[in-house]
């Protein structure tokens, strides 16, 4: 999956250049830079979407306690602000400023 990425990302990155003559801005540290500051670093955010029925009963508070423990950020199906949509949740890496794809 990561081979597949780094493939599209690349080709993206050569369209933009023959097109423009730019190239993305990449820090040595952070990574590539993005409009969105959550997707500095490696850029890589994964993601399962998954049916929580239990946590859905009991409560989104509970359910994003659990997720900050395991440095983890539960979403809805619609996106970041779109909602949730019945027990399934989208959840997905919390940090990606300064992270490797290792750590």
């Amino acid at each position: 999956v990561f081979d597949r990425l780094a493939r599209g990302i690349k080709a993206v990155g050569d369209s933009v250049k023959a097109e423009s003559g730019k190239e993305f801005m990449l820090d040595s540290k952070y990574g590539y830079i993005h409009s969105c500051p959550t997707n500095l670093g490696t850029g890589m955010r994964a993601s399962v979407h998954v049916d929580l029925p239990g946590y859905t009963k009991e409560g989104l508070k509970i359910l994003q306690d659990r997720c900050e423990e395991l440095h983890l950020q539960p979403r809805g199906t619609r996106g970041e602000s779109g909602g949730q949509t019945g027990a399934t949740y989208d959840i997905s890496n919390k940090h990606r400023l300064g992270y490797s794809e290792v750590q």
